[in-house]
């Protein structure tokens, strides 16, 4: 009982000490509220704003911070999708692993299994992924996370300052905080400018209140330069569909390594997080389009083994079929269990319905063969 009672201990502390980034956070955010509505737009010994631009500041700065809390929030809170219940193994096929010698013998279960879900990425041996951990084949894009010991659908990396992992869940969410935190340091910068000017050339009161305008520009434009970069990077990952992880190392598939494989275009790509909907893209709202399971991929770095033409395709739909790849045998429960609609990857019902009838993946037709 002394060895289970410690671990328990350990994972109780180590939960408090994940939550430390999270509250340096949110102490900063709560104090720079403070400094700037309190200290900067409504303090008169400091401020000398007209009542009608103290009016607009706050109006537009209370805008930004709502929209920045709600976005923080979300992405602290939402909890990271794991694979369905299809990707686990069964009671039977772990006795038939266990009872396997560790090789080819099981990677030929794994196979059988893998035959008939939407999984087209291998290991860099060209191994079916795997999670021990969790007994389930991984689906395309997700990884295990050492620190949520979870296996996480389109994991993008686990994020301290959120105490979350980042993925399909909740990268919507992360984009906009970044998005929204960027801009409120700053408003926050360039509203404040005019009272950083003012400390150095003695032009404010030498009250305690000034201190708090000079610490609010600093620690503003600081954040500015480390959040304008970091979103940047993840703007760029956005344009080209790729995660963190895949950034750095790109997903294998059964024609060898393709760092573009789930690259569809900008459009697309950008849809993927953001959805359909416009109205929906700047509120912290989950509306990205699929399952987290499956994913599109693009005809880059034909496999040799593949057939020039897809089984059951036709010439007329072929110029379709490379431009949208879909699962050729996708999961029952496929559908996002956050989505009430199936969502559109194609410009109109048209191109959608060449693509059901001609398209398919280059990963499936390998696994049909095998």
């Amino acid at each position: 009982m002394a060895p289970s009672g410690s671990r328990s201990i350990k994972r109780g502390c180590q939960r408090v000490l994940y939550w430390i980034p999270v509250l340096f956070i949110a102490l900063i955010v709560a104090w720079s509220y403070y400094a700037y509505v309190l200290q900067l737009c409504i303090g008169k010994k400091i401020s000398c704003l007209g009542e009608d631009t103290s009016v607009v500041y706050l109006l537009v700065y209370h805008a930004v911070f709502i929209m920045f809390v709600w976005a923080y929030w979300q992405t602290i809170f939402t909890k990271p999708m794991n694979p369905l219940k299809e990707f686990h193994l069964s009671y039977s096929d772990k006795e038939l692993l266990e009872r396997e010698d560790r090789g080819e013998s099981q990677q030929e279960i794994l196979r059988r299994i893998a035959k008939d879900l939407p999984i087209y990425t291998r290991t860099n041996s060209g191994a079916i992924r795997f999670c021990d951990r969790c007994q389930l084949l991984k689906p395309d894009r997700c990884h295990h996370c050492s620190v949520c010991d979870k296996c996480i659908l389109k994991m993008d990396h686990h994020c301290p300052w959120v105490n979350n992992c980042v993925g399909f869940s909740n990268y919507k969410f992360f984009m906009l905080f970044l998005a929204y935190s960027l801009l409120y340091c700053l408003f926050i910068t360039a509203t404040d400018l005019q009272y950083f000017i003012k400390f150095w050339t003695n032009g404010l009161p030498d009250t305690q209140a000034k201190f708090h305008i000079l610490f609010l520009f600093f620690s503003a434009s600081m954040f500015s330069v480390s959040l304008a970069s970091l979103f940047t990077y993840h703007c760029w990952l956005v344009c080209k569909n790729r995660s963190t992880l895949e950034a750095v190392r790109a997903p294998v598939f059964r024609h060898g390594t393709d760092k573009n494989g789930f690259s569809l275009g900008f459009s697309k790509n950008f849809r993927q997080v953001f959805g359909d909907e416009v109205k929906y893209w700047p509120i912290p709202v989950f509306s990205s389009l699929g399952d987290g399971c499956s994913f599109p991929t693009c005809l880059v770095n034909l496999d040799p083994e593949q057939p020039s033409s897809p089984t059951g395709s036709n010439p007329a739909n072929k110029g379709a079929a490379e431009g949208r790849q879909f699962p050729s045998k996708p999961l029952r429960e496929s559908q996002s269990r956050l989505l009430t609609s199936t969502p559109s990857w194609t410009e109109s019902d048209s191109a959608t319905d060449k693509d059901k009838k001609g398209a398919s993946n280059p990963g499936m037709t390998i696994e049909n063969e095998a």
